[in-house]
């Protein structure tokens, strides 16, 4: 009888111990972050979404994306993307797991650099790494500034601005190294597009 008593003393002590922790670390807990982070990193939080002028959504600062199609030329062009079958699909994030000397990548590259070097007026030796190789993510939002200013002739050609005005805004979106010395500087593809459309409108 004393051990059907301690058995089920157990099992109460059990229960409650587990709906504590369930209402702790599964309900206040989150609630509890997700509210400093609304508070506090709002945009962080919700994405770090990039609105248009108009208002419109148009992608996350945090995640590449593709400017291809009829007008490519107007746009600064984003890193080659691995990620899913078209490119920059965040639930398929990935790199190709290509080793450097695979032919299937060193013929892909070749090919990138062909294509970057014509439409930008460069020669092939000249054409940045990272215009040709993808990120370990296939989500990067970033280019390189040499990469950025590269292509300054074609976009100011192809919107008829002038080189000066266009160069100024890649230097205006040129982000520093964290903190002074983390990283290497880098241009956010997606707002210098943006900023571009505004002072070409």
């Amino acid at each position: 009888m004393a051990s059907a008593r301690t058995t089920f003393r157990s099992a109460g002590v059990a229960v409650r111990l587990t709906l504590l922790c369930t209402v702790v670390l599964g309900v206040a807990y989150p609630l509890a972050v997700w509210g400093v982070g609304q508070a506090a990193f709002h945009d962080q939080a919700d994405g770090s979404m990039v609105t248009s002028s108009d208002g419109k959504v148009v992608g996350s600062s945090l995640i590449g994306q593709s400017f291809d199609g009829p007008s490519a030329a107007r746009w600064f062009q984003s890193r080659p993307s691995a990620a899913g079958e078209k490119g920059y699909d965040a639930n398929a994030s990935s790199g190709s797991n290509l080793g450097p000397n695979n032919p299937d990548l060193v013929k892909a590259i070749q090919e990138r650099q062909e294509a970057i070097a014509k439409a930008d007026g460069v020669p092939v030796s000249e054409v940045p790494a990272d215009a040709v190789t993808a990120s370990g993510s296939g989500l990067d939002p970033d280019i390189s500034p040499e990469y950025a200013m590269q292509q300054v002739a074609r976009v100011a050609s192809a919107r008829g601005m002038s080189e000066s005005a266009v160069r100024t805004l890649v230097e205006q979106h040129t982000e520093a190294r964290q903190l002074g010395f983390l990283g290497e500087p880098v241009v956010n593809v997606l707002e210098l597009n943006l900023a571009l459309a505004k002072a070409s409108a």
